[in-house]
């Protein structure tokens, strides 16, 4: 009798084995094929935006030359003798993305090196998510954070500012970044092992010349590739420069001037200011495979620094 049970709890035993090795089988196959499929849409979905920007951009460069739309200084598709030159709002973009980089590198260098080199584990804790909730903010919210709050306040501070800048959403648009920069950079900081940091100390080196000499250029690519991604950041920006930046394409560079970028005139085009399937339609295409072609070099650019100042320890 204790034999035959025996051998039925046996039998129960290697049922229960084979079923959950039946069972490892099938994820093992199957999961393969999930992560395939969840890949394959991502690269789905890049040739998608891809071959959509480039064949709705046919359309605008069948009307429109590209010696007018790269030589050309004047920017009017909306009037009744339409001019289509891109540099006004290449430059506003640029203004943008100068001033947000004025704000965002020093603030945001700064803070790395604070939460590497000098916080406490417990100050580290506390702080770094705070910086980091600051990038979950909603744009629109640092858009009217600009309009009404920074743009009074510079208005006090600079006479025959107007109300509309280059000013106001660029430092805005910095502060925006800032945990970008300083979240990156840290982490690249806090990956230069203890004993670089030790060695320098035990040579006579106070902290701050160990963080400037010593922690900062061994995790320079880091720091560089945070700084490209917060440009690449800086010139995709749409709510904060379309709601406080103005409507004004203008080749000139003044900070205190409105001004319009590129995602600026996007938005605008694409709320009606435009018929659909006009050359003032189309030009938001032309307008966003220049955009997407700047980002991507960024991006480019930021693996390029990441792989080639990489230090290995």
């Amino acid at each position: 009798m204790n034999s035959s049970s025996n051998k039925s709890v046996r039998e129960l035993i290697q049922q229960n084995r084979q079923q959950k090795f039946s069972m490892k089988n099938v994820m093992e196959r199957f999961m393969p094929i999930v992560l395939f499929l969840c890949a394959f849409v991502s690269v789905v979905t890049t040739i998608g935006i891809i071959l959509t920007l480039v064949l709705e951009t046919r359309h605008f460069f069948e009307v429109v030359s590209i010696k007018e739309f790269f030589g050309s200084t004047n920017w009017y598709p909306l009037n009744s003798q339409p001019e289509y030159g891109i540099w006004p709002l290449v430059v506003g973009t640029l203004e943008i993305t100068v001033i947000a980089m004025l704000v965002a590198v020093p603030i945001g260098l700064t803070s790395a090196i604070y939460l590497s080199e000098y916080a406490s584990e417990r100050a580290r804790r506390v702080l770094k998510p705070i910086l980091e909730v600051l990038a979950g903010v909603p744009t629109i919210v640092f858009g009217f954070f600009a309009l009404t709050f920074v743009t009074p306040l510079l208005v006090k501070l600079i006479p025959g500012l107007a109300i509309y800048n280059a000013l106001s959403p660029g430092i805005v648009v910095g502060i925006m970044i800032i945990p970008m920069i300083a979240s990156i950079s840290e982490d690249a900081m806090s990956s230069v092992p203890k004993k670089i940091r030790d060695g320098a100390l035990a040579l006579g080196s106070t902290r701050l010349e160990v963080a400037l000499k010593v922690v900062v250029p061994a995790a320079l690519s880091g720091i560089i590739a945070s700084i490209v991604l917060g440009m690449s950041r800086a010139i995709g920006e749409t709510m904060i420069v379309t709601i406080a930046g103005g409507s004004n394409p203008t080749a000139l560079v003044n900070p205190l001037e409105p001004v319009q970028t590129m995602t600026a005139y996007i938005v605008q085009v694409a709320l009606g200011d435009a018929g659909f399937g006009t050359i003032e339609y189309y030009s938001i295409y032309a307008v966003g495979t220049l955009l997407f072609v700047f980002t991507l070099l960024m991006n480019l650019l930021a693996n390029w620094i990441t792989r080639r100042f990489r230090e290995e320890y």
